[in-house]
């Protein structure tokens, strides 16, 4: 008789131990999956940007941009840019942001300071 509560438990405590570890490897398998990209276009053209998101979720951001004016343009944040895009050409730069506020900007001269300028926050 004191074999069956004996029984019991143990009984209870391996399937305790199994839930977990099917629990723990469906967790670590959705861990490892990276989440997709967010797509911000960025249109640039005399003398401002226009992006299609200003607000974006920390992580992988990948800006599409276009030179939609008449003068050459780049556009540069964190660091990174793209090379010097003709009227009508475009380029696709990938950054990983944590949370915050980024400037970005055209680094031609005086092209920031006539309004290419502007903060991405990343929250």
């Amino acid at each position: 008789m004191k074999r069956t509560p004996l029984i019991a438990v143990l009984a209870t405590l391996v399937l305790a131990v199994l839930a977990v570890g099917a629990s723990v490897a469906a967790g670590s398998s959705k861990s490892t999956s990276s989440p997709a990209a967010t797509r911000v276009t960025v249109a640039a053209s005399e003398f401002k940007f226009v992006l299609s998101k200003k607000i974006v979720p920390a992580g992988a951001v990948t800006f599409v941009v276009t030179n939609k004016g008449h003068t050459t343009h780049d556009f540069k944040i964190k660091g990174k840019k793209t090379p010097f895009l003709s009227p009508g050409k475009s380029a696709t730069l990938k950054v990983v942001f944590p949370k915050g506020k980024f400037p970005y900007l055209c680094t031609i001269p005086g092209h920031a300071a006539a309004g290419m300028k502007g903060v991405l926050t990343v929250r």
